[in-house]
């Protein structure tokens, strides 16, 4: 009879002798490092401390690639863009205490983005743990309780040889749908103490399928293939799963107009006859929608940007598929279906049947021009060219990644991503800063393409600190900065709720003069020259910074009516 630890490989005389004897100098950091390349990673971001001296020491003897940011939180928002661009774990290494607690802001947009981020970062001294007043510097009670209601898994090591098992195996949480940040920490004392443990080497840490319920999908189908006014919602859940060619397939076999989310930019080909583009927030598209008699809700969990600030009200049947299962049905009754976008809808393709229907891009169309007859009601002339001309200096293959400031709200709706995984934006969680440092992180993973990101005077000057790393690692980033002088959506919101603003304006430095300061070339802009400036910063190597100043409006929202 044959076993199957019969058939389990066996180790060679070269991997017993360096298992045996396994090179001098090492340290727990070195397990870490070890782990993380046995594990596929070749880049890591982060930020050294005190506490964690024995990871970044650790680098030295790897061949792993470090990008240091000067803030954890950039750091944070570059590992970000680094998992949402390559669809990889972004490893991020983080001191104790205020280390780690200043990227909690960017690891809750990684988690409402389901961007897979693995933050490893360090603990004050073993003795120390367990929740007693030890007086060691950053001391916390419980440092991981800051963030377990942040990201989707914390893993505690207390000994070096916990330390590969731990890593990978959050890991695997990160890499398995929903895609999430992962919180990891190592006592000081365990990172610094030479270890005789053998070197890491193969590690498997495979991310868990999510695959749908047959039965589930046999009755999609058939409310699909017989709906008479069938739509489609796509969210950011399509492009993380790579399905935007299925949901294509789709739409066409049964004739489906699409509108996507702002985090499902560039699912749907923004010209195609079936195409709402991104028009949730007016009340047109609201309306077509909750006309279908059957809604296909894609990787969405239809929340507060995505239902018009919650007044869609559908009146059809909702069919949504969701790998988050917080996110299922939790906003409408719905067929809901638990799994991974991309083998949900090859399900769907298999066992749909064909609908015909001719009128369906006319009815799109009409769509479509009553939203652009709404704006043109509303003098916006200016912010749609400014668009239109960031479109055009853009190389259609170019990633942008756009912070929380009025230019970004107008391209959640009406910018053209040309494609999916190319415009990302902070609208998950909404913090200021996001834009630049997520850029560099885009610009880390393929330097073969520039990268665009667009911020305000408020939101760049969280970020300045980053344009050294731009000039340091010559990252190819263009910084497109709108100077109006403030938080220009803040006031604008005071301004219609309160009739005046307060704290919503800003004294701020000369952007060009200070882009210079670091090495960085800058210059200033005007509408009219908006888009060949642009594209010459766009088409020289290394970073730049473009500063527009101007007072930009947001479209009339409709959810108010």
């Amino acid at each position: 009879m044959t076993h199957d630890h019969d058939l389990e490989p066996r180790p060679t005389p070269a991997q017993t002798e360096a298992a045996l004897n396994p090179p001098p100098g090492r340290n727990g950091g070195d397990l870490v490092v070890e782990t993380l390349a046995g594990l596929g990673a070749n880049t890591v971001f982060g930020l050294p401390g005190q506490h964690a001296l024995g990871m970044f020491d650790a680098l030295r003897r790897s061949d792993l690639r470090y990008i240091g940011l000067r803030v954890e939180n950039n750091a944070g928002f570059a590992a970000d863009a680094y998992g949402r661009v390559t669809g990889e774990a972004a490893p991020l290494l983080l001191s104790t205490g205020p280390g780690a607690l200043t990227s909690l802001a960017a690891l809750q947009e990684a988690a409402a983005a389901s961007a897979p981020v693995l933050a490893i970062g360090s603990q004050i001294p073993t003795a120390g743990l367990g929740g007693g007043r030890h007086g060691y510097l950053h001391e916390l009670p419980d440092q991981a309780a800051s963030f377990r209601g942040v990201v989707k898994s914390v893993h505690t090591v207390r000994t070096q040889s916990q330390i590969p098992s731990a890593i990978a195996a959050a890991w695997r949480s990160a890499l398995t749908a929903p895609h999430g940040p992962v919180w990891v920490e190592i006592p000081q004392d365990v990172l610094l103490a030479k270890t005789s443990l053998p070197v890491v080497t193969a590690m498997d840490a495979a991310p868990e399928d999510l695959p749908p319920r047959p039965e589930l999908t046999a009755l999609a189908a058939h409310l699909l293939s017989t709906a008479s006014r069938p739509a489609i919602i796509a969210g950011g859940g399509v492009v993380r799963a790579d399905a935007s060619g299925k949901l294509r397939r789709l739409a066409e076999r049964l004739r489906a107009p699409v509108v996507t989310t702002p985090g499902g930019k560039g699912a749907f080909p923004w010209t195609h006859e079936l195409s709402l583009q991104s028009w949730l927030e007016d009340r047109h598209t609201t309306r077509f929608l909750e006309d279908a008699d059957v809604l296909l809700v894609v990787g969405s969990g239809l929340g507060e940007l995505s239902s018009n600030y919650h007044t869609f009200r559908p009146r059809g049947r909702i069919v949504q598929i969701e790998a988050d299962l917080g996110k299922l049905e939790s906003n409408h009754p719905a067929l809901g279906i638990h799994a991974d976008a991309r083998p949900a809808l090859q399900a769907l393709l298999e066992t749909v049947t064909e609908r015909q229907d001719e009128g369906v891009g006319a009815r799109v169309r009409s769509v479509l021009g009553k939203v652009a007859e709404r704006l043109a009601s509303q003098d916006l002339t200016l912010e749609q060219q400014l668009l239109a001309s960031i479109r055009r200096a853009l190389p259609a293959t170019s990633p942008s990644f756009w912070d929380m400031t009025i230019l970004a709200y107008w391209a959640w709706s009406a910018f053209d991503a040309k494609g999916p995984n190319l415009l990302h934006s902070a609208q998950g969680a909404g913090g200021l800063g996001y834009g630049f440092p997520a850029a560099l992180g885009a610009a880390v993973a393929d330097r073969t393409r520039p990268v665009l990101a667009v911020s305000g005077d408020g939101g760049a000057l969280y970020s300045i600190a980053e344009l050294a790393t731009a000039r340091q690692y010559d990252l190819n980033v263009t910084w497109l900065i709108v100077d109006d002088g403030g938080y220009g959506i803040l006031r604008e919101y005071m301004t219609d709720t309160f009739g005046e603003t307060t704290a919503t304006e800003l004294t701020r430095p000369d952007f060009v003069a200070l882009a210079e300061s670091f090495g960085v070339p800058g210059m200033r802009t005007t509408p009219e020259g908006l888009e060949g400036d642009l594209a010459r910063a766009l088409a020289q190597p290394g970073p730049s910074v473009v500063v527009l100043p101007a007072v930009l409006r947001m479209f009339a929202p409709t959810h108010l009516d």
